[in-house]
């Protein structure tokens, strides 16, 4: 055992024990957040707007935050993008995130000098539960790769901005840089499809351990090795061993991946964004990640059913249940105050408190009423396939609500790998799978409102050839599981 991997099995278990410290006292460690952040945050122009001073507890935060998404807070946003300091938080932005957006055009999520050691903490302590529950840590021996975006950053009135993969990486410990694949010149490499080329040039005859990034671009990436070496990427890889993934739900892609690596690998979940980085899995047997209440983050859930009501409950760590759905609102040491980042999760269990990704409130079906969630699709797919040879590459949903004959319907676009004999039977043991999950959409289909859903098959790359068509191929792009229009369905039956 060498004395890396000694080292790092020690800094797990102290890592650990910090853990359960805040985890077994949820709501006394984000009442302390919320204190900070408020006692943090009181002399900005936002904290004075909304009576920061008088703000004791939660109810009189309720009263003077209300909920905003990243529109209604943009008119402070650009206050500090054009430079201005104490606006939303002390002083002035480390970094910004750079996202696309929707009817603001681009995005710019503040990383401040408080919240940016949390993203990095986050994604290293993640490996360390690993390490203490499985005791596994010979993978820090070898070689480890990052599926990221660009690392080069522009400026904006002193203020670098870039993705947020790519301001990350210029903070990788010095105790990983030499085992951290691809090469700088390599990361920074725009063009997405040049880059997975690199990539492989670059790592294919490497002692790879340790593989991260969305499901939906490593198999690409995975793709690519195989093309290139003719063997399943577990023979080229002997010891890779660890899959480190976020973004989308796995599930959908393990078939696949299982058959590109050649057997079965160990996974982590993360749940990271812009606008913090959430939670991860703790264990590897439990179902869930574990909500990181000791962050930097004040967290109220809203559950989605009630969002768009008057004046909807927002309830704390303390007072939520498991199974409900609810949409995820944040307050954060980067200035982000009572903000819904579109993300809806279930509790899967309290002590401690742990969740999953169930949708987004935005991506979404409910042409009928129905109100199918990411969860629902992604769940009903993963039934359908148990037990059999079916591999997919990639998936998304839209309703048909005026087809040329016959009932409206969901219809699934669906890219198969190893597509099934028989499709109509598939796409009959989706929607059963649907039905046994959403009583609405069982409803519907009962009372002949709805005929059970379609497959309309994609073709092979169509995806990526979709994703590269709107300028979104590769880093943290994702395709979207939902849509309640038909504007991504009527490109894809255009590929």
């Amino acid at each position: 055992m060498s004395l890396k991997t000694i080292a790092a099995k020690l800094f797990a278990l102290r890592i650990y024990n910090k853990t359960q410290q805040w985890a077994k006292n949820p709501v006394a460690t984000q009442q302390k957040i919320l204190k900070h952040l408020i006692r943090s945050a009181k002399h900005t122009q936002f904290g004075i707007d909304h009576h920061f001073p008088q703000i004791k507890d939660h109810d009189d935060f309720v009263k003077h935050v209300p909920v905003r998404d990243y529109e209604a807070l943009k008119t402070y946003i650009d206050r500090v993008v054009n430079g201005e300091a104490d606006i939303l938080w002390k002083g002035k932005p480390l970094y910004f995130a750079k996202t696309s957006g929707t009817t603001s055009g681009a995005k710019y999520i503040p990383l401040t000098k408080e919240s940016m050691p949390f993203h990095i903490e986050a994604a290293r302590n993640a490996i360390l539960h690993y390490i203490h529950e499985t005791g596994k840590a010979d993978f820090v021996n070898g070689k480890m790769i990052f599926l990221q975006g660009s690392p080069l950053l522009e400026e904006k009135n002193g203020i670098k901005l870039g993705r947020l993969s790519g301001i990350v990486a210029h903070f990788v410990p010095k105790y990983l840089q030499k085992n951290r694949m691809p090469s700088w010149e390599t990361n920074c490499i725009e063009d997405w499809e040049t880059k997975i080329d690199a990539i492989v040039a670059e790592t294919y005859d490497e002692n790879m351990t340790v593989i991260s990034g969305i499901p939906s671009w490593v198999q690409m990436y995975f793709e690519k090795l195989r093309q290139k070496e003719g063997t399943p990427v577990g023979e080229l890889f002997k010891n890779f061993d660890l899959f480190i993934y976020g973004g989308v739900n796995y599930e959908p892609y393990r078939a696949k991946f299982e058959n590109l690596i050649g057997r079965k690998v160990d996974s982590i979940e993360l749940f990271p964004a812009s606008e913090g980085f959430f939670a991860y899995q703790d264990l590897q047997k439990e179902k869930g990640m574990l909500l990181l209440l000791n962050a930097g983050i004040f967290y109220e859930f809203i559950q989605s059913e009630e969002f768009y009501t008057q004046n909807p409950k927002r309830h704390t760590i303390g007072e939520v249940a498991i199974g409900i759905n609810y949409v995820l609102i944040i307050s954060t040491n980067a200035g982000l105050w009572g903000y819904n980042i579109g993300d809806t999760i279930q509790f899967t269990s309290t002590n401690p408190y742990r969740v999953v990704v169930s949708g987004r409130i935005k991506h979404y079906i409910s042409a009928f009423g129905e109100h199918v969630i990411g969860k629902e699709v992604e769940s009903a797919l993963k039934e359908a396939m148990e037990g059999t040879d079916i591999r997919i590459n990639e998936f998304t949903v839209a309703p048909q609500i005026t087809p040329k004959s016959g009932l409206p319907y969901h219809e699934w676009f669906i890219e198969f790998e190893n597509e099934p004999q028989d499709l109509v039977a598939f796409s009959i043991a989706i929607d059963d799978a649907m039905q046994r999950q959403n009583t609405y959409y069982n409803d519907l289909i009962s009372g002949k409102v709805l005929r059970t859903l379609l497959i309309t098959k994609v073709p092979v790359n169509g995806f990526q050839r979709y994703m590269k068509s709107i300028g979104k191929l590769g880093g943290q792009n994702k395709i979207a599981r939902l849509s309640n229009d038909r504007s991504m369905a009527e490109q894809l039956l255009k590929i």
